[in-house]
């Protein structure tokens, strides 16, 4: 190849990047939205929106969702207010439902980071879920946002050791 060639599609590729980077997002916001609903057919969470995804140059993929692990009585005119009782129990399935979306997240992490080949080894892949809570609720001890992170890199290796190794590099923060 001559010179030039090489210049052209020097110049080329990184044009190419975003939008296979933007194309491997889309798909993986179809599939997050998908796991979401379906992560049980009884008693489903309720996804508010829909996931959504953003590639920051230097710093990584980042999905966010926003999310009701419960779906709550509601308060109608012809119901103004619940009882304690109420608000009691449904604070108590929200702490009993709370596992189960962090394994969730932790898999979906897992998971994008083998979807993503245009995001470099070494930026980070980033998923933020939002939990909604009605004006009423007790939120005490209750999560507002859990946002997960790791490099690409480390999670490729968790997924080849196995899902029980993503505990070590997956930074978990709760807001």
């Amino acid at each position: 190849m001559t010179v030039a060639w090489l210049l052209v599609l020097a110049a080329l590729a990184p044009a190419d990047r975003p939008r296979a980077i933007r194309a491997s997002l889309a798909a993986l916001e179809r599939i997050f939205d998908s796991r979401i609903e379906r992560q049980s057919v009884e008693d489903p969470f309720l996804l508010l929106g829909t996931t959504r995804g953003v590639y920051l140059e230097g710093y990584g993929a980042v999905l966010t969702a926003e999310v009701n692990l419960v779906t709550g009585p509601a308060v109608t005119p012809f119901r103004p207010a619940l009882s304690k009782d109420e608000i009691a129990r449904l604070r108590a399935k929200k702490q009993q439902r709370l596992p189960l979306l962090r394994q969730l997240m932790r898999e979906m992490l897992l998971d994008a980071a083998g979807s993503l080949d245009a995001i470099p080894p070494g930026e980070q892949v980033v998923l933020a879920v939002t939990l909604f809570y009605y004006s009423w609720e007790d939120r005490s001890g209750l999560p507002g946002q859990i946002l997960m992170q790791a490099p690409r890199q480390q999670l490729l290796a968790v997924r080849a050791r196995g899902a029980a190794a993503a505990e070590e590099v997956i930074a978990v923060k709760e807001y």
